[in-house]
């Protein structure tokens, strides 16, 4: 009884550090997807910005080759 209450608890405290691993994994990407959540909105912004200054757009431009 005594070594499966040990093992028992030997797991409990494995899958306890494993949830924890995961739990900073999962504030760590949460931090990164925010700041590249708001990178985007500013390449958005930037953009919509020059496209209502009336610049040309890449796509639109021959290639210097041309």
């Amino acid at each position: 009884m005594e070594t499966r209450l040990e093992a028992t608890e030997v797991q409990i405290a494995h899958l306890t550090r494993a949830v924890e691993d995961l739990s900073e994994v999962v504030a760590r990407q949460a931090t990164e997807i925010a700041l590249l959540t708001r990178r985007v909105g500013m390449l958005m912004q930037r953009e919509a910005e020059r496209e209502a200054d009336g610049a040309a757009l890449l796509a639109d431009q021959r290639p210097p080759h041309y």
